[in-house]
This record gives structure tokens, C-alpha cells and sequence, in this order.
């Protein structure tokens, strides 16, 4: 895993982003801190595994009702994530009990049989190029490019991640751009492509940004990306 950037070569990735883009130069002027620290904490931690499970239990519902789903999940382990194997030792039914959807269970029983089968090279991500882990993930069902992405940017600390599918990256680019919809991940690829090998710094801007100019958007204004 990479380390978090020393302040000599975060500047000299700072000066860099503002060389490449000058529309982005004045963003990062106007953004009160990117947060990288304050927005990881905010992510699930821990084993790559606990954390996959955490971004299956996570998807399309609050984070307050995945935590109380992870928590009951943990109970039953004595306070912590099951092992793949734990996983695989209760049935559908009992999962069911604990507030997961059968698709949800259907994507963390994949995700453990692909670790124990030896399919997915759980152990070895972090000595895998970003490419490779995102095949690794993606390959398993139910989780995608953007779990990818997030992984490889807040879990591997990678230097060069750029959440194309992400909609705060998507909005912050439109808002940044002036474009008058909102940008598909391939076109947020082809925009950030000036921002190599510098795109995680990018990103972290990129979200301050977009939360700090929501905040201040006066009331009742109409926001910019419809839901």
C-alpha cells in the first residue's frame, strides 16, 4: 500500500494539477482543503475483504442502515467481520435475518467462493497495477468500476485514481466546466486525462469543491444535477 504523500512531493502534485488546468488551478485556489484524511475515515477500514463486504452491504441504501447491518453481521461473529469461510457456514435464511436482500447475499457468497476457489487474488491486491485490480473486482458479482476506483484511491492509496462514475466527481466537473448536462464517466475520463499522474489529488479537490459550493448554494436555487 502507498503511503499518505509527504508534503514536498504534495505540493510539487499540487503545483503540477494547477500547470495542467488552469480552470482547476482556480478551483484548488477556492477550496477551503481537500481532506484526504477526513474523507478516508468516512470509508470502511480494514481487511480488503471486510471492506468489500462493507461496499456490497453499503450500496443503494443509507449509510446509517448499513452500518446496522454490518453491526448485526458482526454480532454473530463476536464483533468483527466474518472470514470468506464464516461467510459460507450461514445460509441464505440466516443472513436474511440480519437486514440483507437475497441480491446482497447472492453478491457476498460470489465474493467469498472467488476467495476461497482462488479466483480472486484478495491478498495480493496491493501488488497488482490499477488496471489489474480493477479486473479483480469487477470480475466478482455485484461489484463494479466505481467500488473499484474507491478501493484502489482510499484503501490503496494509489496516486492516479480518478472515480470517473462517481456523481460528486461528475457534478463538481460539470459545475467546473460549465457544461450544460451532466458528464458520462467517459467524458470525465477524457476531461481528467490532463490531470496524470495526479488524478486522486484531483479527486479529493474535486469532492471538497463540489460539497463546499453546495453549501453555499442559496436557498431555493435550483441545483445543477437533477437527480
Amino acid at each position: 500500500m502507498a503511503s499518505t504523500p509527504t508534503a514536498a512531493p504534495r505540493e510539487a502534485a499540487l503545483a503540477a494539477l494547477k500547470a495542467s488546468d488552469r480552470k482547476l488551478a482556480r478551483l484548488i485556489h477556492a477550496t477551503k482543503s481537500d481532506d484526504p484524511t477526513a474523507w478516508r475515515s468516512s470509508r470502511p477500514v480494514g481487511d480488503a475483504f471486510s471492506v468489500l463486504v462493507a461496499s456490497i452491504i453499503g450500496q443503494q441504501i443509507s449509510g446509517f442502515a448499513a452500518r446496522a447491518i454490518a453491526g448485526r453481521l458482526q454480532e454473530r461473529f463476536g464483533g468483527r467481520m466474518p472470514s470468506p469461510a464464516e461467510l459460507l457456514t450461514l445460509d441464505p435464511a440466516a443472513l436474511k435475518t440480519v437486514g440483507l436482500s437475497r441480491m446482497k447475499i447472492d453478491y457476498l457468497r460470489s465474493l467469498a467462493e472467488h476467495i476461497i476457489s482462488g479466483e480472486f487474488a484478495i491478498d495480493r491486491l496491493h501488488e497488482l497495477a490499477d488496471d489489474q485490480v480493477r479486473e479483480q473486482i469487477t470480475a466478482i458479482k455485484g461489484l463494479g468500476r466505481w467500488t473499484a476506483d474507491m478501493f484502489l484511491l482510499i484503501n490503496l492509496e494509489r496516486p492516479d485514481i480518478l472515480p470517473i462514475g462517481d456523481l460528486g466527481i461528475r457534478s463538481a466537473v460539470q459545475r467546473l466546466y460549465q457544461l450544460d448536462h451532466l458528464p458520462s464517466p467517459s467524458e470525465v475520463d477524457a476531461i481528467g486525462e490532463k490531470w496524470r499522474p495526479n488524478r486522486s489529488l484531483a479527486s479529493f479537490y474535486l469532492w471538497a469543491w463540489n460539497r463546499q459550493m453546495t453549501a453555499v448554494r442559496p436557498k431555493g436555487a435550483r441545483p445543477m444535477v437533477s437527480r
